[in-house]
C-alpha cells in the first residue's frame, strides 16, 4: 500500500504543475488579431453640392441716350433731348428657366407711350436692353419707363426731355 500511495504522489506531482500551467493559460486571453489594413480604396464622403443659385432679381433700372456692347447705358441721366434714342438698361441678378421683362414707358400723366418684352433665361448677372424713339421727336416733358417681370413691376425710372 506504501507503493500505491507513492504512486499516486509522484503522478499528482508531475500533474499538478501541468495542471497549473493550463489554467493560467485559460485565464490569459489571446492576443486579438491585429485590425486588417485599411483599403487603397477610402470612401471619400458625398461632395458638397453647390448651393443653388439666388432667384432672379432686378438689381437696377438706368436710362440713357448711349448703350455699350454690354447692354449697359454708357451715361445714365435723366435729362434727354426730344431727338435722343432712349435706353433703359435693365441689370438683373440670379436665375429663372425664363422670364419676361417688359419696358413699360409712359409720358406724363401715364399715358402709355410703347410696351415691348423680351424673354430672357438668366444665369447669373445680366443686363437687358431696351429702347424708344420718335424720328419727328419726343414732346417736352416728363417720362417714366417701368420694368415689369413676368408681371409684376420690379424697377422704375424717370426722365424729362427738354
Amino acid at each position: 500500500m506504501h507503493r500505491t500511495v507513492l504512486r499516486l504522489l509522484a503522478i499528482a506531482a508531475v500533474a499538478a504543475p501541468l495542471a497549473l500551467g493550463a489554467c493560467r493559460r485559460s485565464e490569459e486571453a489571446p492576443a486579438p488579431a491585429p485590425a486588417p489594413a485599411p483599403s487603397a480604396e477610402v470612401e471619400s464622403p458625398p461632395s458638397a453640392q453647390p448651393p443653388a443659385p439666388a432667384p432672379f432679381r432686378v438689381t437696377s433700372v438706368e436710362v440713357g441716350n448711349a448703350i455699350g456692347a454690354d447692354k449697359r447705358v454708357t451715361t445714365p441721366t435723366a435729362t434727354l433731348s426730344p431727338n435722343d434714342t432712349i435706353y433703359a438698361s435693365v441689370a438683373s441678378d440670379g436665375a429663372a428657366q425664363s422670364v419676361t421683362l417688359t419696358a413699360r414707358w409712359t409720358y406724363e400723366d401715364g399715358q402709355v407711350v410703347q410696351e415691348t418684352q423680351q424673354t430672357i433665361a438668366p444665369s447669373g448677372p445680366a443686363a437687358s436692353e431696351f429702347h424708344i424713339e420718335n424720328p419727328d421727336g419726343w414732346p417736352t416733358g416728363r417720362y417714366q419707363v417701368e420694368i415689369l417681370a413676368d408681371g409684376r413691376s420690379v424697377g422704375t425710372r424717370e426722365f424729362e426731355i427738354r
